[in-house]
């Protein structure tokens, strides 16, 4: 079986059909403008998600690093992986760049730990942007000391297997979330949600139309002074005479 050559570390490509059965490497998708990136920190999950009707987002993650003000934002590395092996997520660290936030689809397996406190070191010092795991980590104590964004569907003691197969940058679905490599992945204390790359800006400016919105009722509702007409009308055109 023929080995994929790698045309670079951060890019790596291969042949028409010279991939193994399972395995992929796809190239590095191009990245979001930093200033754009940052603009998104001061954007809460849950008003990115009001701007995109609503209905997209991880379903049933949990933060363990158990800073509620921290903040996870960055383009996404995606990696899909046998549920509770780990091989492939081993490689993409050595393909992220500082900032990244590294998307795995595990399959929300919960029976092995695809990440603990060892991967968490090496996750630093890459400076990775934080992680998203449909799966489970372990070693929760280190996740817990912060300083690395991390969301999974649980935790285990049982560590993983290292023997694959796997794909990296390919389109995945993580937790009911669909991320493409290059996606601006947001995660807070509500939960994470993808941006497409193609639609970040477009959503930026929604939202922070929608957060000055949201001032302005905030601050009727602190004088008392919200107009309730807002709720009535809603109410007669279901048929409540109000």
């Amino acid at each position: 079986m023929t080995t994929p050559p790698a045309s670079s570390p951060a890019c790596p490509s291969a042949p028409a059909g010279a991939w193994p059965p399972g395995y992929r490497i796809g190239p590095a998708a191009p990245r979001l403008p930093a200033a754009l990136i940052e603009a998104f920190r001061a954007i809460p999950v849950a008003v990115a998600g009001d701007c995109m009707g609503r209905s997209v987002g991880a379903i049933g993650l949990h933060g363990y690093h158990e800073d509620l003000a921290a903040v996870l934002c960055g383009p996404a590395v995606t990696v899909r992986v046998r549920p509770g092996d780990n091989l492939m997520i081993h490689k993409a660290l050595m393909l992220v760049q500082p900032g990244d936030v590294l998307v795995i689809d595990g399959a929300g397996d919960l029976t092995q730990a695809l990440m603990g406190g060892l991967m968490r070191t090496t996750c630093l010092v890459r400076q990775l942007g934080g992680l998203v795991i449909d799966g489970a980590v372990r070693d929760r104590l280190e996740w817990a000391e912060g300083g690395l964004p991390v969301f999974a569907r649980g935790h285990t003691h049982r560590g993983p297997a290292k023997e694959g197969p796997g794909e990296i940058n390919v389109p995945i679905a993580c937790a009911g979330l669909s991320v493409l490599p290059g996606d601006l992945v947001l995660g807070d204390a509500d939960g994470v949600i993808a941006i497409p790359a193609a639609e970040a800006e477009l959503v930026l400016e929604r939202a922070r139309l929608h957060l000055d919105k949201e001032a302005r009722i905030r601050a009727t509702n602190l004088a008392g002074t919200s107009d309730p007409e807002r709720f009535d009308a809603l109410l007669r055109a279901k048929g409540l005479p109000v």
